[in-house]
């Protein structure tokens, strides 16, 4: 039997999570003037296994949120830094129309409590430390009707016409609807450290594209991805790596690998046990639009629960707050309609604005991940791409998805064209 009845266990949406993708749904619903409960399983402050930095397509969506970005607790970022094959270069951000010319970086711990209020303050309901433990369906018509969650050993039950799932990778709630992760698209392994370091880096995201690895008999291998340096202010910063692969999980031991790829880094930067500022912790990103239907029987997946990460980059943080905003836009629609019927109409176009979104560009991630899971192919472009201006730059507007279709610059026309060659994710 459900619980008596609460003031506080009807909504118009329920989201569930409170990160990125989950605040950003929220603060935008209830901006809208409906009634949203966003449920979130831990309590605030809580960290999330994150490389921290924020693109300047992150950036826009928080300014869409209205977050004050001039205050304490952010770094500003000009550009990336790329190291390999003993070069280094610096790339300012793309300028596009539609984004700022700058990146931030501010740790998850603090970014998610800091958008967790935003959409408070918007009007949304928060719960904090209330697990969802499943769907509640409507037995006349199979549709989500709501939650069932737990809290401080209770069971709760809220239901809503719609409900928002923003639970990240794992996504309970896309698998109770027998959502699953797609083995054919983009999946990635991240591990990232804090480190109190003299590094004198303070306003550049930097990365290193020549991650070779050995295994336990000196075999060299060179894996498709990165590893990154982001201040994250006051003498702090956040080391990491992360790789890609589609398909067949290749034989990578990250831990290993970060061991070799710190090892390399200048010994006066300190990246070691005595500075470090707990352990290392790894988590999957799942990428490339990796779970599908985005939409069925009243639930709406965002960000990671949807595989909204990019395959390229690994950056997830984007595509968090821009899908929970792109969610956001269709419920208010469907809940304006006048009709169940119509409603479903609305919500069923959701799928399509998350490919228009993005699937083409995902697509062109997922294969080019899977061309450079060859190692001669890694192992030549991280020898070479750095050589030339061109290449540097075209690999950058890639590899941050920051385009302008519209630009007459001849790069960003040929990314377009890449993209309107290949079908959508």
């Amino acid at each position: 039997m459900d619980p008596s009845p609460h003031r506080d266990e009807e909504a118009d949406v329920i989201v569930v999570g409170a990160g990125p993708a989950g605040c950003s749904a929220g603060y935008h619903l209830a901006r809208a003037g409906h009634d949203v409960l966003l449920v979130e399983k831990a309590v605030f402050p809580r960290d999330k296994v994150c490389g921290d930095g924020l693109t300047p397509r992150a950036v826009r969506e928080l300014l869409g949120m209205g977050v004050d970005v001039e205050g304490d607790g952010w770094v500003r970022t000009r550009g990336l830094r790329v190291h390999g094959s003993g070069t280094t270069v610096e790339m300012p951000w793309p300028v596009v129309a539609s984004c700022p010319d700058y990146g931030l970086v501010r740790t998850r711990q603090d970014l998610d409590r800091l958008l967790a209020r935003q959409a408070v303050a918007a009007g949304a309901r928060l719960l904090e430390g209330t697990k969802v433990t499943g769907p509640v369906f409507d037995p006349a018509t199979g549709r989500v009707g709501g939650v069932v969650a737990e809290r401080d050993g209770a069971r709760r039950t809220f239901r809503a016409p719609v409900v928002v799932a923003a639970d990240g990778a794992s996504s309970r709630s896309a698998v109770a609807l027998g959502i699953h992760q797609r083995t054919d698209r983009p999946m990635g392994v991240a591990v990232r450290r804090y480190y109190t370091s003299p590094h004198r880096n303070r306003d550049h995201l930097e990365a290193w594209i020549d991650l070779e690895t050995r295994d336990g008999r000196g075999r060299a291998s060179m894996p498709f991805g990165y590893g990154w340096v982001f201040p994250v202010g006051d003498g702090g910063f956040n080391v990491g790596l992360g790789t890609f692969h589609v398909g067949r999980r290749p034989d990578v031991d990250h831990r290993r690998l970060f061991r070799q790829w710190t090892a390399r880094l200048p010994a006066a930067w300190h990246f070691d046990e005595e500075h470090a500022d707990g352990p290392l912790r790894g988590a999957p990103l799942p990428a490339g639009l990796n779970r599908r239907p985005q939409y069925t029987r009243g639930l709406l997946l965002t960000g990671d629960a949807g595989g909204m990460i990019n395959p390229l980059s690994g950056e997830g943080i984007d595509y968090a707050m821009e899908s929970g905003r792109l969610a956001a836009e269709t419920v208010a629609r469907a809940l304006a309609r006048p009709t169940a019927h119509t409603r479903e109409e609305a919500l069923l176009r959701y799928p399509e604005v998350i490919r228009e979104a993005y699937g083409r560009y995902f697509t062109v991630g997922r294969l080019v991940v899977r061309a450079l899971n060859h190692p001669q192919v890694m192992r030549l472009v991280a020898t070479h791409s750095l050589r030339r201006p061109v290449t540097q730059r075209f690999m950058f507007k890639l590899w941050a998805n920051l385009t302008d279709p519209y630009s007459p610059d001849a790069l960003d026309r040929v990314i377009a064209a890449l993209q309107r060659a290949v079908p959508a994710a």
